[in-house]
């Protein structure tokens, strides 16, 4: 893992104004529902995975992919265009950045009730404040498709 010290003094601070361009959301509490076993679960990742034939990511993409559920591992790509980012653990298992099959296996155990039909992905590197309209179209979707409670992947 890349530490601050490792860069240079103008891409360390690229990395920590990225975190004060972050909203301040104050003291949001969580909202009640119900236990998680009832629960409907979808994934939303940053890691800028697309469905094999669909369009890759490109610098400074703020929309997202949609992702069947159903999409075999083997057909997940990662165009994430940022040279910081380490993509070896996505390659040896796909689960480390888009976790479908533990989430499939807490299905079967009982832990969660149901998996969206449908999974989202980002590209992470794009300013945070320009992923907000596309976030909130996300969630209306979110929304429609009963789910309930979210897989967050960032990366």
């Amino acid at each position: 893992m890349a530490r601050l010290t490792d860069f240079s003094a103008s891409e360390r601070e690229h990395h920590l104004q990225k975190i004060r361009d972050l909203p301040d959301f104050g003291r949001t509490p969580f909202v009640p529902g119900p236990p998680l076993r009832e629960r409907r679960v979808a994934i939303v990742t940053t890691s800028g995975l697309h469905a094999r034939g669909d369009r890759p990511f490109v610098i400074g993409a703020t929309d997202y992919r949609v992702i069947p559920g159903d999409t075999p591992a083997a057909d997940l790509l990662m165009s994430h265009v940022s040279v910081n980012f380490d993509r070896s653990g996505f390659q040896e298992d796909v689960n480390v950045v888009f976790p479908l099959d533990r989430l499939r296996e807490l299905v079967a155990g009982g832990e969660v009730g149901s998996i969206s039909d449908f999974h989202y992905s980002f590209m992470g590197a794009a300013p945070i404040r320009a992923l907000e309209p596309k976030a909130r179209e996300l969630a209306a979707l979110l929304k429609k498709d009963r789910v309930d409670a979210l897989l967050l992947t960032p990366v």
